[in-house]
């Protein structure tokens, strides 16, 4: 599959170098030093439809992150840029376009006239689906700070686009993955309150991400999609396993018994906790 960055011709060539190593190739690479990554597939099995991942020690003595997929895997660093470059001496790619702001904006005094253009923006996607690997990677392994780490950079990536790309194309592209970040942003956040059993911050936390996912769908224009869209079930799923960790509210709870008392016309009990809420409402708070 061409992406579109590498000509066919260099796709060819870098083929039939692999090609090469593998048989031995015309100087006679010995067929021991074969680069066949059969044998390790063969160890791990891909199962359709689950995310296979798992970590590894590389060569360099540092973690790795693997990613069985049906042809092969993929392997990332854990922290910097996932597949370990450093592009123009920067971090990533983003680093390099935001450094490249910051020098805009103290030679010219303001944001008028910086410009990313239509090649920029596609190396910024190329790079963004790098680290949509590793958080989903990130996310199977619980390892939910690096998941928040990762989401937010790629929020941060279609912010931008949006703003600073030439083309409205390039401007608008990456929108329509803002749902699916935020809601893997805020069920990281959110598994990272749940395991210090602070289950009141997670349902906050829950809460204000459907309500970011809301704004999206409000501010292009499409309300009613947020009710149906995946990323507000998934949170709003998340939300009620995490509301029966939350200690009951005695006099909520006394209220929902009396409203059904009420609708039953079980008029005795309805009066006992009437008198009962009232007994709380009147005791001093401390």
């Amino acid at each position: 599959m061409s992406s579109g960055i590498f000509p066919r011709t260099r796709a060819r060539v870098q083929y039939r170098r692999m090609a090469e190593q593998n048989t031995g190739g015309s100087k006679g690479r010995p067929r021991g030093s074969s680069a066949d990554i059969g044998p390790i597939l063969s160890r791990w099995k891909h199962h359709p439809g689950t995310l296979n991942v798992r970590e590894i020690m590389g060569r360099d003595g540092r973690v790795k992150i693997q990613m069985r997929l049906d042809l092969g895997l993929l392997q990332m660093e854990t922290s910097g840029r996932p597949d370990g470059a450093r592009p123009h001496g920067c971090e990533s790619l983003l680093h390099y376009h935001c450094k490249r702001l910051r020098r805009h904006i103290e030679q010219t005094g303001s944001e008028e006239g910086f410009r990313l253009t239509r090649q920029e923006c596609q190396a910024l996607r190329d790079e963004a689906m790098m680290y949509y690997h590793r958080y989903v990677s990130l996310f199977v392994l619980e390892q939910y700070a690096g998941v928040v780490r990762d989401t937010q950079r790629n929020l941060a990536v279609l912010d931008l686009c949006s703003k600073y790309a030439a083309s409205e194309e390039d401007r608008m592209i990456l929108e329509q993955y803002r749902p699916y970040i935020l809601m893997m942003n805020t069920r990281a956040r959110a598994s990272i309150e749940c395991r210090r059993s602070d289950w009141r911050k997670a349902y906050r936390i829950v809460r204000r991400g459907l309500k970011r996912i809301k704004q999206f769908f409000d501010d292009v224009g499409h309300p009613e999609a947020f009710a149906e869209a995946r990323e507000s079930r998934v949170l709003r799923r998340f939300a009620r396993e995490i509301r029966r960790h939350l200690p009951v509210n005695p006099l909520r709870e006394l209220q929902r018994r009396l409203d059904e008392a009420v609708r039953e016309e079980r008029y005795e009990e309805a009066a006992r906790l009437r008198d009962e809420i009232e007994r709380l409402k009147s005791q001093p708070r401390t």
